[in-house]
């Protein structure tokens, strides 16, 4: 073999070698930024006045089971008829169960005084989880003290609009003021946000909430966080990460009850792609979603840096 041959042949080993080191290292560092994504969820209430305890309170579903517990029959019919009057006027549904209620009410025949006045009963939530668009109502308690004597179960309506989130109201004419009498009625702006809250159906809501990524030659390091801020527990489900818009990883994410979220870290990640100018993360999920385009968020580089 020539001089000239064997140089020739270290050329190409040399140039190849370089070439494979290039792929692989980690010679050029990428900060990315986040762009913004618009969240298309709202609800368009046309009532001004805040009514509940907190902002857009609802159970999770419409259809919201009860068990009344030691109450005298009058009381425990009073209850039923309560529950009657509110389905007859709303989308809400309310059934019995034996065990594992989302209501729970009892009854009390001992007077109680506050401030020189009898307590007619007490109810409200037990069990609230916020989320970015409901605080959501998974638990809520009912107690009947005094017996009703109107001609309709005007303590145990009053009660029960507490336990749907609903506070007391200025009007001396609406069923929630805080001192009741037999010519009380339920107030039409109860029943139109109650009828609004509902119109949602009972589906999840997976956002990923941020993610940071930043790049060190071929590899990747990110965080990601992610959310069900929907009315249902999520199902299993992927996050798929896209480099240049071509698929890069896939993350399993579990279940995750309403309201909780996670955080997923990765370093030294390789990615295939060369010169990546955009990441997108993508929740690859099938389910009925109360929006979907929270699921996606998309990374550019940051040019400041």
């Amino acid at each position: 073999m020539t001089l000239s041959k064997i140089l020739g042949f270290l050329f190409i080993i040399f140039t190849a070698t370089i070439l494979i080191i290039s792929y692989f290292s980690p010679f050029q560092e990428i900060q990315f930024r986040q762009k913004v994504n618009h969240n298309n969820f709202s609800l368009n209430s046309s009532i001004l006045v805040p009514m509940q305890f907190y902002e857009n309170m609802r159970f999770p579903s419409n259809k919201i089971s009860y068990r009344i517990n030691g109450c005298p029959l009058n009381k425990k019919n009073n209850m039923e008829d309560a529950f009657e009057i509110i389905q007859n006027q709303t989308i809400l549904e309310f059934y019995p169960v034996k065990s594992n209620e989302e209501l729970s009410i009892t009854c009390e025949e001992k007077n109680r005084l506050s401030e020189g006045l009898f307590i007619a009963g007490e109810g409200g939530p037990t069990n609230i989880t916020q989320t970015e668009n409901f605080n959501v109502i998974l638990n809520g308690q009912i107690l009947l003290i005094r017996e009703s004597t109107c001609h309709y179960p005007n303590i145990a309506l009053h009660e029960l609009l507490h336990a749907l989130g609903f506070d007391h109201s200025q009007n001396q004419n609406n069923i929630m003021y805080n001192i009741t009498n037999c010519d009380q009625t339920i107030g039409e702006d109860i029943i139109t946000l109650i009828n609004e809250l509902y119109s949602y159906p009972q589906y999840t809501d997976l956002a990923i909430e941020n993610v940071s990524a930043y790049m060190h030659g071929r590899y990747l390091d990110t965080t990601i966080n992610v959310r069900n801020n929907g009315l249902k527990e999520s199902e299993n489900t992927t996050i798929l990460i896209y480099a240049n818009n071509k698929i890069v990883n896939e993350i399993p994410i579990g279940t995750l009850d309403i309201g909780y979220g996670l955080s997923i870290s990765m370093n030294n990640t390789w990615i295939s792609v060369i010169n990546v100018k955009t990441l997108d993360f993508l929740i690859n999920s099938n389910s009925e979603e109360l929006q979907k385009n929270n699921n996606r968020i998309r990374l550019e580089i940051d040019e400041i840096n």
